[in-house]
């Protein structure tokens, strides 16, 4: 027999304003003691350092987990100039430090046109992605240094809002993938003087914005699970962008059993929400699907209702 999972069933999007200091599975655990929720995911990490939205996903939600993985995100980060360290953020220690002399607000702006776009970056040691199995800060933290693969990513909007001293403030818009330490550290290597992260907050991720986010501190004050339940947004929104097909009960049925069926003026590819119309009340969230090749719609994760 399976091992019956502890608390109660919950589903939905938690959009979660990460403090500074923690990690974001520690987020994820705190959330769901309040919640007392049996199944809860986050869908991206963000360093301890950053703050700001973190998208936890409850229940049936964490089906849709990966697609918020592949999401593009929005930050604001303050970068300081001068100053190296060895995880290319303030936590990290400082290895080695130089003169800014020269190096103004223009100086940073023509050296920021070489970021903005389609750019190649090299991951940096200090970060989740693993080798061999094994996380690379685990590997970074015992002085241990490995190859890493160039990633191709893009950084769609790139602004320096401010600028003072040896700091400076940056907005960006950039697509799944992209660590802002490493344009940090690269910007720093372009100017000839070093840079590190100084601050970091994610303003938006996929669909979520920091308009929508609830801290962990107000969590703790709602005392009853409906309160609690009220600040959970649905399943769908994890796929809002997506267009929705709209199906009758008959249809709905074969789709809940993972046939494909075809639907009247149903997109002719890509993925879809799936949605079963409902007779004086809103439509129902199946789950996604993906048109296939002979205009059918294929299910491809569903949800299950309690």
């Amino acid at each position: 027999m399976g091992r019956t999972r502890r608390g109660r069933k919950v589903s939905g999007v938690l959009v979660l304003n990460k403090a500074a200091g923690m990690t974001s599975n520690d987020a994820v655990q705190q959330a769901k003691r309040i919640y007392g929720a049996q199944k809860v995911g986050h869908t991206g990490s963000l360093d301890p350092l950053a703050t700001g939205v973190l998208p936890l996903c409850f229940g049936e939600a964490t089906k849709f987990s990966q697609y918020l993985l592949e999401s593009d995100k929005k930050y604001r980060t303050r970068i300081r100039l001068g100053v190296t360290t060895d995880t290319g953020d303030a936590d990290g220690a400082v290895i080695s430090e130089a003169s800014t002399a020269g190096i103004g607000a223009a100086e940073v702006e023509q050296a920021l046109g070489a970021f903005r776009g389609a750019i190649k970056q090299l991951p940096p040691m200090y970060s989740a992605l693993k080798h061999n199995g094994q996380p690379l800060y685990k590997l970074a933290r015992q002085g241990i240094e490995v190859e890493r693969k160039v990633r191709d990513v893009t950084v769609f909007q790139l602004e320096m809002t401010d600028f003072d001293a040896d700091e400076f403030e940056l907005e960006l818009h950039c697509s799944k993938g992209t660590y802002v330490r490493s344009i940090a550290e690269d910007l720093g290597n372009v100017l000839g003087c070093g840079a590190h992260v100084k601050s970091l907050h994610r303003r938006a991720a996929g669909p979520y914005c920091e308009q929508e986010m609830v801290d962990l501190e107000t969590l703790r004050q709602i005392e009853d699970q409906q309160g609690l339940d009220a600040l959970l947004q649905p399943m769908a929104s994890a796929v809002a962008q997506w267009p929705a097909v709209k199906m009758v009960e008959s249809t709905a049925h074969f789709v809940r059993q993972g046939q494909p069926v075809q639907v009247a003026h149903a997109p002719v590819n890509g993925w879809v929400q799936l949605l079963e119309i409902a007779e004086n009340a809103p439509d129902r969230f199946l789950g996604v699907g993906e048109i296939l090749a002979d205009g059918r719609v294929a299910p491809r994760r569903l949800v299950v209702h309690d």
